[in-house]
């Protein structure tokens, strides 16, 4: 059972020296390559966007008069019982 492989295509931007050099630095670090390194980077910078699923949550959560209110008080006491 293999995963499909994933399709990349080569691209170019222009970002300062220094960037670049901080970048590489972080990357040695990390023992990653400077490609690896950033594309972490963006993917985890673009996975942070919630979905529409999650947003109207949210929103509901801010916006409802009939939330539930939890007593913690038990589940102080279950998680103390563990």
């Amino acid at each position: 059972m293999g995963t499909a492989p994933i399709t990349r295509k080569q691209t170019s931007f222009r970002l300062s020296e220094e960037l670049i050099k901080r970048l590489q630095e972080e990357a040695k670090r990390h023992n990653r390559s400077l490609n690896n390194l950033v594309e972490s980077v963006l993917m985890a910078f673009v996975a942070e966007r919630p979905n529409k699923t999650t947003l109207a949550a949210m929103k509901e959560a801010e916006t409802s008069e009939n939330l539930e209110t939890l007593d913690l008080s038990d589940f102080r006491s279950f998680v103390n019982s563990l």
